[in-house]
């Protein structure tokens, strides 16, 4: 009996383990695959993830924001202890030779100049523990003319992730008293030059997201004070721990000015025109022309007048302009200003008041100018003006680009993005980036926190859309991406099983939301002139009456047809001018044409016609004898020279010096038999990008060399994550560092049969079919949401993911491309670049004067000019790659991504430019794809290709007399 009981129960258990193993067999998810191997690894990626789930939180920032830093010592107090340290007294330095000035530019004792890399130490003793505001007085010396920029560490560490990263402005201004014009009567847009003086700052948030100067935490005792140079040289004379003085509200000021009795004026109206700046903070905010409206001063119905200064060039936190205005008696004054803002919609645009660098009150931190299409007035204050009290003589009113109340809905839409990106990096590692639909990942059990994070998030998000409603009294166009994703994250929180369903829809909004911080950051504004005025004196109006209006609309009509604004004045000269054409965007075809205005035309007389074309309508209308006598960016410039089409401007005067400019690897794509057919503008090459957090939370190493890529491969493919390596570049670089090459000789034949061009083939195809590399993939956006945490790409990528990602700011960097350890014990990191150079074509009628203004073009003024400008026009996304050397230097690059760039540009060469070189680029990509899809031998399959390339190139070779043995 008891036998038989026993065997019935091993019957329930058997039976229940068929039951088991028959469900798990036929589950969702191995119904879907079938593949064993591919079940278990996503089992111990899910299996890795969990446990990876504590940090991934703390991995997402490196480092505390300043909100976080500030929370955690809320409750400490602000001393009033004022400590002053003189420069001077440095403890130490690594890294940097810092020099004692005496005597320097009025200060009263020594000083310190310290440089553009490296650091500097001060030890200080604390008297009472507390939160102290740090100020620096300095002076800005010359260097490369770009923002200064330094870390500041206390006792050897960044407190908070802003202080990584701290700016500090140089002072500019026009170089003339008055405009200059040409011989047509054009205003010529007047030259920047650093005007350097003494600057007393106090640290602050170089984002502009808190309004408040910064606090830092310091205990009773002894500390070290640190300042990391990261781009441009300083000289400083104190540092000083304080607290700022608390700024009253104007109604305090009121009754405070009440009490002393002070007065209004009486019928007095002081204007200054904006574009007679005194100083600012950027050279980029140089007078502007505006033409829309009579009533702008100073006017010309068909004449340039540079009357307005600011616009989309005044829009970063921290940039500032300032202006001297003559007061005629002391008293009360009121102030206003005409401006425009017709580019931020949605948004009201903030400007900080200072009054002879004070800000007078507290309202003054945060001044509103709203949206509009037309020209406005408006009053500081608005119904109810502010007054300010003035003596008489000189005052100095200046406005600094301020986020205002926007600043508190940016940082949580920051905060949110940062939880919501590191929120889809576990779930990625869970369910890869395209989850199986069959499968039910039980994603609450795996990530705990996934509910709290997704509604609290959510709640969030619409209390930011709020504010913003608020803030423009009405429904702003900004909040619906706040709205829109703030609904989707409370409805996957109520069901949280959709995630997997709906993750490209999340992780979407969520780059929405980084592009959403990226437009509201903006604040532009173009002001025309300044006034103060008696409280008894009419406000001016914004606009001109029917008539002036209608003058001006018949006189720019009847002008347009004898007005050309494409061509100066030849100073009285009579010389025909040179035709330019260049292919690029209209706002660089502008600015080129406003150096030309302010710059070449003046200094050497020589007009020019220049010309925004299609970069595909050069070759046929140099065929048609229509063309140019000069061609900027150009890039086929091959098959212009092998037709005689180009002037070989290695015969030009000066040459050599011009030569000197650039990188030999720059001039690779212009040289046929022995001459130079084109000077270099751009080089570009690539590096290789990371994500600093993905790499600290899942313990990985960058890699130096391709080894360390085939072990990094597999470790990131654990985690469902991906190395970006694009095709052909990854060849290139694995050819020349391996010391094989593309051609024999002058490119009589291809070198791609060679051992070393044979086997970079069986290695490069390997990466994507043992490897299983990604062949297309948009590295941008993947590199974004962590999916792809290192790639390789062109370096301009460093500009987009700078404006294009914000909410990664910090969190990633670039380094040379992997290499290749050679013989001699160094890594070899050879890659090719590619170039666009300005050419000069064969039947330029005035050779001479197309050369002058080539030399002039890619010269480091012009090249530098340029490219500061057009940064400012189109941000940090438009950074210039200039392949003139010394401008590559002084753009606006950080002292560590200069020094990477310049270290991996060591490496570079040059692109070789031969006769039916298409053919190769052709048919390499021909042969890999056989090998990728068809599953060829790569010998077998290179060889075959080989022989065709070299019979195109003998073809053309022949076409254009060239030796084929």
């Amino acid at each position: 009996m008891r036998n038989k009981r026993y065997k019935g129960l091993l019957a329930i258990v058997i039976l229940a383990l068929l039951v088991f193993s028959f469900k798990a067999a036929f589950s969702p998810g191995n119904h879907a695959s079938g593949n064993t191997d591919q079940t278990e690894q996503s089992q111990e990626s899910a299996d890795n993830t969990d446990n990876l789930a504590e940090t991934t939180a703390e991995a997402a920032d490196l480092m505390p924001r300043y909100e976080q830093y500030i929370a955690r010592y809320s409750n400490a107090p602000r001393p009033i202890e004022n400590v002053v340290i003189d420069a001077k007294s440095f403890s130490g330095t690594d890294d940097m030779n810092a020099t004692v000035l005496d005597n320097f530019k009025g200060a009263s004792g020594p000083v310190i100049q310290t440089e553009e890399s490296g650091s500097i130490h001060w030890d200080v003793d604390v008297q009472e523990e507390g939160l102290y505001q740090i100020g620096i007085r300095y002076f800005p010396i010359a260097g490369n003319s770009s923002p200064i920029e330094r870390e500041l560490q206390i006792d050897g560490v960044a407190p908070f992730d802003e202080a990584k990263r701290l700016s500090f402005s140089r002072v500019w201004g026009n170089e003339l008293s008055s405009v200059k014009q040409d011989g047509n009567g054009n205003d010529l847009r007047p030259r920047q030059i650093e005007k350097p003086v003494w600057q007393q700052d106090v640290i602050k948030d170089p984002e502009g997201y808190h309004n408040e100067p910064l606090s830092f935490y310091m205990t009773k005792g002894q500390h070290r004070i640190s300042l990391l140079s990261l781009r441009e040289p300083m000289v400083i004379d104190t540092i000083q721990l304080f607290q700022a003085e608390q700024i009253p509200s104007y109604a305090d000021l009121k009754i405070q000015n009440d009490k002393l009795g002070l007065k209004d004026t009486k019928e007095l109206f002081i204007k200054v025109q904006g574009e007679n700046a005194s100083a600012k903070s950027n050279p980029s905010l140089y007078p502007l022309n505006d033409r829309s409206s009579p009533a702008t001063e100073p006017y010309h119905v068909s004449k340039i007048r540079m009357n307005t200064i600011g616009g989309a060039n005044w829009k970063i936190p921290g940039q500032w302009i300032s202006w001297d205005i003559d007061v005629p008696e002391d008293g009360l004054y009121q102030l206003g200003l005409r401006y425009k803002q017709s580019l931020a919609r949605g948004v009201n645009v903030t400007r900080k008041l200072y009054i002879d660098d004070k800000i007078p009150f507290k309202e003054a931190e945060t001044v509103p100018f709203e949206f509009g299409g037309k020209w406005q007035v408006k009053l500081i204050g608005g119904d109810e003006p502010y007054s300010y009290y003035l003596t008489k003589g000189k005052h100095t009113i200046k406005l600094e680009v301020s986020m205002g109340e926007l600043a508190d809905a940016i940082r949580k839409v920051r905060a949110s993005i940062q939880q919501l990106n590191a929120l889809y990096l576990k779930v990625i590692m869970i369910t890869s980036a395209t989850p199986d639909q069959f499968r039910d990942y039980q994603l609450e059990q795996q990530i705990p926190e996934l509910v709290s994070v997704l509604h609290t998030q959510g709640k969030m998000l619409s209390h930011a859309a709020d504010e913003m409603d608020r803030m423009i009294n009405g429904k702003s166009e900004n909040a619906t991406v706040l709205r829109t994703t703030a609904y989707q994250l409370n409805d996957i929180s109520s069901n949280p099983e959709t995630l997997t369903d709906r993750l490209k829809q999340f992780k979407d909004n969520v780059s929405a939301l980084g592009t959403w911080m990226l437009l509201v950051n903006q604040q532009p504004l173009e002001v025309d002139y300044l006034f103060l005025k008696s409280s008894d004196v009419k406000t001016p109006k914004a606009g001109a009456g029917f008539l002036d209006n209608l003058g001006h609309e018949m006189g720019s009509f009847w002008n347009s047809f004898s007005e050309n604004y494409n061509s100066v004045g030849t100073g009285g000269n009579g010389q025909e001018p040179v035709t330019v054409w260049m292919s690029g965007g209209r706002d660089q075809a502008q600015l080129l044409r406003s150096l030309i205005d302010s710059s070449f035309t003046p200094k050497t007389g020589i007009p020019i016609d220049l010309k925004l074309v299609d970069g595909k309508a050069v070759l046929p209308a140099v065929l048609a004898g229509k063309g140019p006598d000069v061609a900027i960016e150009t890039l086929d410039v091959i098959n212009f020279a092998m037709r005689n089409a180009l002037e070989d401007l290695s015969q030009m005067p000066n040459f050599d010096q011009v030569k000197n400019r650039f990188m030999d690897s720059a001039f690779s794509e212009f040289k046929f038999k022995n001459g130079i057919y084109a000077i270099p503008e751009k080089q570009t090459f690539d590096m290789m990008f990371y994500r600093k957090d993905v790499f600290k939370l899942l313990n990985l190493k960058v890699p130096e060399t391709w080894e360390d890529v085939y072990h990094l491969i597999p470790e990131l493919q654990k985690h469902n994550m991906e190395f970006g390596m694009p095709t052909y570049p990854a060849f290139e670089m694995m050819l020349y560092q391996s010391g094989g090459q593309y051609y024999k000789g002058d490119g009589i034949a291809t070198d791609l049969d060679s051992k070393s061009g044979i086997e970079t083939f069986r290695k490069w195809t390997e990466l994507y079919t043992s490897y299983k590399l990604p062949i297309e993939f948009n590295f941008i956006n993947r590199f974004r949401t962590g999916e792809m945490p290192i790639g390789i790409n062109s370096y301009p990528s460093f500009n987009f993911l700078t404006i294009f990602a914000p909410e990664i700011r910090g969190q990633w960097a670039f380094v040379p491309v992997p290499g290749t350890l050679g013989e001699d014990g160094i890594i070899h990191r050879e890659e090719l670049s590619t170039a666009t150079g300005t050419v000069m074509l064969k039947d330029a009628k005035n050779k001479e004067a197309a050369w002058k203004f080539i030399d002039w073009w890619t010269d480091t003024e012009a090249q530098v000019s340029f490219g500061r400008e057009i940064e400012a026009i189109l941000g940090e996304s438009g950074r210039y790659e200039a392949a003139n050397l010394e401008a590559l230097k002084q753009l606006p690059w950080s002292s560590n991504d200069y020094n990477q760039l310049v270290e991996q540009l060591k490496w570079v060469k040059g692109y070789p430019a031969v006769p039916g070189g298409y053919s190769l680029t052709r048919h390499l990509q021909n042969a890999f794809y056989e090998v990728l899809y068809q599953g060829s031998d790569p010998r077998e399959t290179l060889e075959n290709y080989v022989r065709t390339i070299n019979e195109e190139i003998t073809i053309k070779r022949k076409e254009f007399h060239l030796p084929t043995q």
